[in-house]
């Protein structure tokens, strides 16, 4: 028996409580002793979208605050932006439809919330060019940058095999599924198919051995990281755990970086970093009769299989974290998702293959998929290919009154 069919009853019987909880209160029913972690795990951590978790500690709060701050600093070059960049700080991309939240994301518009990706792969083998400038290649520069070298963005990286765009993600739960353990990644893990099922997720390792479960393709093995790269990458404000200018190697010209390296303090960084770990995911609206027929609807069609909707954290010196159900939607695993979304590789991710993007706040979403190419949500459904292309299938067969029923739970999220 595969570890993937080992690990599915246990965690279903979490996932129905879980789910059963969603619309009546913050609480659901064991339904049975042997098959739940203790009480305080059948807490479901929800809050108003862009609130801390519930139950934190004031000094948790504080953190929360003081991190919020951080977050909507607007950088310039006189504190650390730049002298590559694509917003002028966290919030200016993470605003919709509160801080933390996900960006407009409107790909016509190009704008800061859509970022230009590149990567080289060869022989199998993923390289994320960052000797040479990649992987995120910055549109914007500062003005004494744009002075020195005569450029308005970062040049195109000609040893780039392919290019992709990359939409703003929600970053709410996001501490809750930094402390999902690795183990529970695992179980749902079924690289060689072995239940037949049509789904082969696997997990991301890191070159380190550690499992990625942060990115569109899993790069990220923990929050920590994930908010690191995210200050250099995005506006290129180093911190004391990334001190390193995002340049591709290149020596900048004298003055146009008047900022010493670490641009943001450890203490600043640790705020930041608190408010991402500690925002919460936002309740699912309650649930008319249709949606909860809907509910049954995206089991039946196999959109569970990877949108698993309920993960359980593990134990945490923060309370509001530890041994609670997350509502994600997600296995955090990679899939292959077919040729039609193909795009860069990453790390041990390759082109096809993307880690299974969490539900938490779908509703507030206004462009679909890794790069914002669907409008609504049934585009969506239909741009799933590879290991999804079943699921896409069944949609489609899908009666009228089943697909409403289906888009309302979905739009509850």
């Amino acid at each position: 028996m595969s570890p993937h069919r080992r690990a599915r009853p246990a965690l279903l019987a979490v996932v129905i409580g879980a789910i059963a909880a969603c619309d009546d209160g913050p609480t659901a029913t064991a339904p049975s002793p042997g098959d739940l972690p203790p009480p305080a795990a059948l807490l479901i951590p929800f809050a108003p979208a862009g609130n801390p978790l519930p139950g934190l500690s004031p000094d948790q709060v504080a953190l929360f605050q003081r991190g919020s701050a951080v977050f909507q600093i607007e950088f310039a070059p006189e504190n650390g932006l730049g002298p590559l960049f694509n917003a002028v700080g966290c919030a200016a991309c993470h605003e919709n439809p509160v801080v933390g939240g996900s960006g407009s994301n409107d790909p016509e518009e190009g704008g800061e919330d859509i970022e230009v990706h590149a990567t080289a792969f060869h022989g199998g083998v993923c390289d994320n060019l960052a000797a040479v400038g990649g992987q995120v290649q910055q549109k914007q520069v500062t003005p004494a940058l744009e002075t020195a070298l005569g450029i308005v963005a970062e040049p195109d990286i000609p040893s780039a095999t392919a290019r992709g765009r990359r939409t703003t993600p929600d970053l709410f739960g996001f501490g809750l599924l930094d402390a999902v353990p690795d183990a529970q990644i695992l179980a749902l893990a079924d690289p060689d198919d072995l239940n037949h099922d049509g789904i082969s997720g696997r997990v991301h390792r890191t070159a380190d051995g550690r499992i990625g479960r942060f990115g569109r393709k899993a790069q990220a093995a923990t929050l920590r990281e994930f908010n690191s790269e995210a200050f250099v990458m995005e506006m290129g404000v180093t911190s004391p755990g990334n001190p390193t200018e995002q340049t591709g190697g290149n020596p900048l010209p004298v003055g146009v970086d008047p900022t010493p390296e670490p641009e943001v303090t450890q203490d600043e960084f640790d705020a930041a970093d608190g408010f991402v770990r500690l925002l919460a995911p936002p309740k699912p609206l309650s649930l008319d009769f249709t949606g909860l027929i809907g509910r049954v609807v995206f089991s039946n069609i196999g959109c569970a299989s990877c949108h698993v909707p309920a993960l359980v954290t593990g134990p945490s010196s923060v309370s509001a974290i530890s041994r609670k159900v997350v509502p994600a939607f997600t296995d955090l695993l990679l899939h292959d998702m077919g040729p039609g979304l193909t795009d860069i590789c990453l790390g041990d991710a390759q082109p096809s293959e993307f880690r299974t993007e969490p539900l938490m706040g779908l509703r507030f979403v206004t462009a679909f998929m890794h790069d914002g190419r669907a409008r609504t949500i049934q585009q969506a459904i239909a741009a799933h290919g590879g290991e999804a292309r079943r699921a896409r299938g069944r949609f489609a067969r899908l009666s009228l009154f089943e697909r409403f029923a289906l888009l309302r739970f979905l739009r509850s999220l």
